[in-house]
């Protein structure tokens, strides 16, 4: 079978001059691809996740610079898009400057995928179980390009957060991403453990539970995405996610995806993967926790299947940085690092892309020097 090409820049340097580091060597990177063929004259929609609260680890600030400035000297007309939540104006496009995201650093637009009441969407009907249907966010399915700019850490719901996830839940409504989420299962609470201490409602970003006037603990289905933040941040295990259809949720992911990529020519889309800041947190959770891994670099690749699986790949449980886990917890059983901290296997939403058709699992490694 042909092998696909990922592009790499390494973290390492040889010499001690600014044209050896990461950001020189992911100019060299995008001058070696053809921009201009893909992107001129064209409305071109850069997908990234801005982050949320305190959040510190998503992609620097230099780097969207970077890569905005050669999108746009490629003749694109490029806009950033992420989510818009209209009860945190902390998180995504609400707060991206207070990670340094802002217009004039950047050097383009920041709009909602959804806009700001994240109604607009295109329908899309698909049939996996509770999943029905797909709301593409108009302002991604609008575009002519996409180009996927995903930071990779880890992730509770499907153990690693990368290209595919950043398509899949960011390109959608919330709509979408409850429907998706709730393939894995429920939340149960248990009565007893629980002293109303609250930790679960402060922490919930979408307003999606609360206590009743009985005092029972009541989750707002609408409104809630079956992220599991509350079930982590219980001080006292008070409450379970039940179901834990892992394998249902990495479908879903793979599913979404295959839609919104539909709206798009095949040649009209990138990934590009940064390994930098790899912690086992969402961006999503409005906080970062430090590096499970020293950092590694930045991929770059037209094939999504092998993107996802070389940046997989390159993350090492031989290489778990002292620290970088909560304090108490122990690495499971498992293969992969991310297998490890989180109980799931992270290759199978790569194998769900690569059943749909979505890439080749079979890559090699070009290193820009």
């Amino acid at each position: 079978m042909e092998k696909s090409t990922v592009k790499f820049a390494s973290i390492n340097f040889k010499k001690l001059e600014p044209g050896a580091t990461l950001p020189a060597k992911f100019e060299r990177m995008l001058a070696s691809l053809p921009l201009k063929e893909m992107v001129e004259g064209k409305s071109v929609a850069l997908k990234m996740h801005l982050g949320a609260n305190l959040g510190y680890t998503t992609i620097h600030p230099l780097f969207v610079r970077i890569l905005v400035k050669a999108l746009k000297d490629a003749g694109g007309d490029v806009f950033i898009t992420d989510l818009y939540h209209r009860n945190n104006n902390d998180f995504g496009v609400r707060g991206a400057v207070n990670r340094g995201y802002g217009e004039e650093v950047i050097g383009c637009n920041i709009i909602p995928v959804a806009g700001v009441n994240d109604k607009y969407y295109y329908s899309k009907k698909v049939n996996f179980k509770s999943l029905k249907e797909i709301q593409i966010a108009g302002n991604i399915n609008d575009a002519e390009v996409l180009i996927d700019f995903s930071h990779i850490k880890g992730h509770g719901c499907c153990s690693y957060g990368g290209a595919c996830k950043n398509i899949a839940m960011g390109c959608v409504t919330s709509e979408t991403r409850r429907e998706i989420h709730a393939l894995e299962g429920g939340i149960e609470w248990n009565e007893e453990l629980c002293d109303h201490c609250e930790t679960c409602i402060n922490e919930c970003r979408y307003k999606a539970n609360r206590f009743n006037d009985e005092g029972k603990y009541e989750l707002i289905t609408h409104h809630c995405t079956y992220c599991q933040h509350c079930v982590e941040v219980c001080p006292n295990n008070a409450l379970t996610f039940m179901g834990k259809h892992f394998m249902d949720f990495q479908k879903g992911l793979a599913i979404a995806t295959d839609e919104v990529l539909k709206t798009f020519d095949k040649d009209s889309i990138y990934y590009i993967n940064v390994l930098l800041n790899i912690t086992m947190l969402c961006d999503c959770w409005g906080m970062s926790t430090a590096s499970l891994v020293p950092d590694i670099g930045i991929m770059a690749s037209k094939d999504l299947v092998a993107i996802e699986k070389a940046s997989l790949d390159a993350i090492k449980v031989e290489n778990l940085l002292p620290g970088s886990l909560l304090v108490g917890r122990e690495l499971a059983e498992g293969k992969h690092l991310f297998e490890r901290v989180w109980g799931k296997d992270p290759y199978g939403q790569v194998d769900e892309l690569e059943k749909i058709g979505l890439g080749n699992n079979n890559y090699i490694i070009e290193e820009i020097e």
